[in-house]
């Protein structure tokens, strides 16, 4: 069975939020791996010149306050791409500083420009992520008026960052609102998971899978379970930094039973060879 965004079709609903620091391309392609629906990159400048590594063919997000860069970095990577997305729900300091990201809601204008810039310049569907706000519901009008091809919503103020209680209330009274797909967004987890599936067109999964890839293959019925030595192997072909890899060897001792021990481990490893040792001889 598919599931349509725009003209991308999707073998499920399950979708990879994306994050900044755990979504490098290792990490990405073991979600993929475990059946995810839908790979999202970390929000990334179309100002950049840094090399992206998408053979996972992602979704990627975008941000920044102006057109400038876009229509060139889109035509870069469209054919690397499943979907791009822009990012309008980041509630960091930085894009404070900036006003990109959650702080450019006020204007309107600009986002417009800004997404007729992108639908002109791909064949792929086209996506915003949002936070919860006074001016969401004029957003997603906005949204619908250019041709977007679907919202993803994380139901939390800009004060509230990543932290207090997901509005799930607004977040169906966006749903309610918008002729689009909604993609739900905020503490995912396994046990709530289902019951967003009936409110919402898709969701996505964001921290309860960080060091977690297996989170997908449990709730897709896949058999095969891949690890941190799966993940290293992968990080190491990619040639991602030491300082990557340390993060990420972190995030998988969270579901280890000698994960405290690890961490401890782990905190003074120097290299790789470091790493695989501390794995090696404590799982």
């Amino acid at each position: 069975m598919g599931y349509n965004i725009g003209n991308l079709k999707l073998k499920n609903r399950i979708l990879l939020a994306p994050m900044l620091e755990p979504n490098d391309i290792a990490f990405r392609l073991l979600c993929k791996r475990e059946g995810c629906g839908l790979t999202y990159t970390g929000m990334t400048s179309p100002l950049s010149k840094k090399k992206l590594n998408l053979e996972d063919k992602p979704a990627l997000q975008l941000f920044g306050n102006s057109v400038k860069g876009i229509k060139n970095f889109m035509i870069k990577y469209e054919h690397s791409v499943s979907l791009w997305d822009f990012n309008l729900g980041c509630p960091s300091k930085l894009s404070k500083l900036s006003k990109h990201g959650a702080f450019m809601v006020e204007d309107l204008a600009k986002i417009e420009d800004i997404l007729k810039i992108m639908k002109a310049n791909t064949k792929h569907p086209v996506t915003i992520k949002i936070r919860k706000s006074k001016k969401a519901i004029e957003i997603v009008q906005l949204a619908e008026r250019v041709g977007i091809d679907a919202v993803c919503i994380h139901a939390r103020t800009v004060s509230q960052g990543y932290s207090g209680k997901v509005d799930y209330n607004f977040a169906l009274k966006i749903k309610k609102e918008s002729s689009l797909p909604i993609i739900f967004s905020g503490d995912v987890n396994e046990n709530n998971i289902q019951n967003i599936l009936l409110d919402f067109d898709f969701v996505m999964v964001g921290r309860s899978c960080i060091g977690n890839p297996n989170f997908f293959a449990i709730f897709l019925g896949g058999k095969d379970r891949v690890n941190f030595f799966d993940y290293l192997e992968l990080a190491e072909k990619y040639e991602l930094p030491f300082k990557q890899l340390k993060y990420q060897a972190m995030n998988f001792t969270k579901k280890n039973k000698n994960g405290k021990r690890l961490r401890k481990l782990l905190i003074g490893a120097k290299n790789v060879v470091d790493i695989r040792g501390i794995w090696d001889n404590n799982t």
